[in-house]
């Protein structure tokens, strides 16, 4: 296996105010943009070409990776002029690919952390002479994704859509969104407009006899669509739970980039990342979270499980827990926040102006 393709061309949406200036795939994880980790598996698994699809601020890649050869690979960037979905973008870079049309390519999705073992999955693709191999994954709740039910030898029957009732979770396996096509297969899906693998080309494949093999991988899966699980996911990274070559240090409690400044009697715990040029003033507790470049967290804060965005600030004594920092914006000191809260980019939250409990 020598050639990939990487779906980067999602706007993020569930992921603001974090990919307002930045593709999702290029916020920070464990200290790199979470793309290079996908790049370096890749190259790990044998992948040397790779084919990245772009669309929302596509201009965004080329400048950092280049073409690649700092990660040992060699990378094409192809741009969507209107979004294609998922088999419309595997479609419109197949002109990159130097595959004849019985080899195997490999595609990622590009939000998506998994310790997935990727020379398995292409031995499955070989070994049972698919046209299409499927990594699955088992969740303990499939109620949010669409199953994918296989026979004992793990050819895929079907794909069903959420289930809504007891009746119609007939499996634990989903669609973990990394697959091995047969190159024959990537040229037949339709040209110059939105085509979806999961509800069109998957689904036809099999009505038309097509021979589908699921492979179950349940090491470490997960989808990095929302705020809360990508900062779990660089957490991970960072505490060793799923392997990453491109994870710029030891793993451990924290990630500490060598141009931040961490104050000695701050307490980072729990796959925290200070990144470059970041400041942890003293007194200051961070857990879990992960706090971008030239980000600022003043005396006394407490900071857990979330993300503080490049150049924002968090205020003396201030307490955050799940809240996720726009660039730019301030957070000012002794406020409360919790649970899910969104602090848009440049915003500014004055001297102890919101709180969830007494400030006494």
């Amino acid at each position: 296996m020598t050639e990939a393709i990487l779906l980067v061309g999602g706007k993020g949406t569930r992921l603001r105010p974090l990919t307002v200036h930045t593709p999702k795939p290029m916020v920070p994880a464990a200290g790199v943009p979470f793309l290079t980790h996908q790049l370096a598996r890749a190259r790990a698994a044998g992948v040397e070409h790779m084919v990245l699809a772009t669309s929302y601020l596509a201009e965004v890649f080329e400048p950092h990776f280049g073409d690649g050869s700092s990660l040992g690979l060699h990378i094409e960037y192809v741009t969507e002029d209107e979004p294609l979905g998922t088999g419309g973008a595997i479609r419109n870079v197949a002109s990159r690919l130097r595959s004849a049309p019985d080899d195997p390519v490999l595609i990622f999705n590009g939000d998506i952390l998994t310790g997935l073992d990727i020379p398995a999955l292409i031995a499955t693709h070989g070994s049972s002479g698919a046209d299409v191999s499927l990594h699955l994954t088992r969740v303990t709740d499939p109620r949010a994704y669409g199953l994918v039910p296989t026979d004992d030898s793990g050819r895929v029957q079907a794909f069903l859509e959420k289930p809504q009732t007891p009746e119609e979770i007939v499996t634990d396996q989903i669609n973990a969104g990394a697959y091995v096509f047969r190159r024959s297969v990537i040229d037949s899906i339709p040209v110059g407009r939105p085509v979806s693998v999961e509800r069109e080309t998957f689904p036809d494949l099999l009505a038309a006899g097509a021979h589908l093999q699921g492979m179950v991988d349940s090491t470490y899966w997960l989808d990095l669509g929302t705020p809360q699980a990508f900062v779990r996911g660089s957490a991970d990274l960072v505490l060793g739970r799923v392997p990453s070559p491109a994870v710029p240090g030891r793993c451990g409690d924290s990630l500490v980039l060598p141009t931040a400044a961490v104050a000695s009697d701050a307490k980072l715990t729990g796959g925290t990342v200070v990144g470059d040029g970041a400041t942890v003033g003293e007194g200051a507790r961070v857990r879990g979270s992960t706090i971008l470049a030239d980000a600022v967290v003043e005396p006394g804060a407490v900071v857990t499980d979330s993300l503080i965005g490049a150049r924002a600030r968090v205020g003396a004594r201030s307490i955050l827990s799940g809240v996720f920092v726009g660039d730019g914006a301030t957070v000012g000191p002794d406020n409360e926040l919790r649970d899910g809260a969104r602090i848009w980019c440049d915003a500014h939250i004055p001297r102890a102006a919101l709180r969830f409990s007494s400030d006494q």
